[in-house]
């Protein structure tokens, strides 16, 4: 893996991260955290679309939106785990 691409990787799972965060609650966990969510969140997105047959466009932004909605639901998660302290 390049750096070019681990760049781009943290970009927008930075960028999913703070979508999650404005999808749940309007509050994301800094900027580190939204990192980490927001890569997460991809992988939950991308597994969860994959599932049900959704296609939610191409590229990156096809990754941003899985990845947000993703985010969104491990936020939710989180917070009946923690009960809404992330």
């Amino acid at each position: 893996m390049s750096n070019e691409s681990i760049i781009i990787i943290l970009i927008l799972g930075a960028i999913a991260g703070w979508l999650g965060g404005v999808i749940f609650k309007g509050s994301g966990v800094g900027l580190i955290g939204n990192i980490i969510i927001g890569i997460i969140g991809g992988f939950i997105g991308h597994w969860l679309f994959g599932k049900l047959g959704f296609h939610l466009g191409t590229g990156y932004l096809r990754y941003i939106l899985e990845a947000g909605i993703g985010a969104a639901i491990l936020l939710a998660l989180l917070n009946l785990l923690f009960g809404g302290r992330r």
